[in-house]
């Protein structure tokens, strides 16, 4: 699904995506695929304290700019929890093939988002929001 780049997850969102995981169903075999790669991600994944997490990762609820490295074309998008996701907010749940692919990246980093005609690959251009970096502003 991604290059095996370093990717970067807070303890507040590994402790929520592991109960998450853990509580969900895994009856659907198209859900028990994407839990798979989530938890895959997760398990590769260096762990930060939220406290000092570097404010151009995308965490969840972070908002980011991400550009389609072939057209060149913008998106902005957030990356949600399941049950926030809403496609005509770009709200994206992580567990949507994107959602999971962007997860830890930082601003400069590509990704590979795997689509039913191939892979396209993203560059995180900018993060917009980031929750952990925006307390207190």
């Amino acid at each position: 699904m991604k290059t095996a780049r370093e990717i970067r997850i807070t303890e507040r969102d590994m402790a929520q995506l592991r109960k998450f995981i853990e509580d969900v169903a895994w009856d659907d075999p198209r859900k028990r695929s994407e839990l798979k790669d989530l938890e895959a991600e997760l398990d590769r994944a260096v762990l930060v304290d939220d406290d000092h997490v570097p404010d151009d990762v995308i965490t969840m609820h972070s908002e980011a700019r991400l550009v389609d490295v072939e057209t060149g074309e913008e998106m902005v998008c957030k990356l949600v929890f399941p049950d926030e996701a809403d496609i005509a907010q770009m709200r994206i749940s992580v567990l949507a093939p994107i959602g999971t692919a962007m997860l830890g990246y930082r601003v400069g980093d590509h990704f590979e988002w795997k689509v039913p005609a191939g892979n396209r690959t993203l560059l995180v251009k900018e993060i917009l929001y980031q929750p952990e970096n925006s307390r207190g502003a």
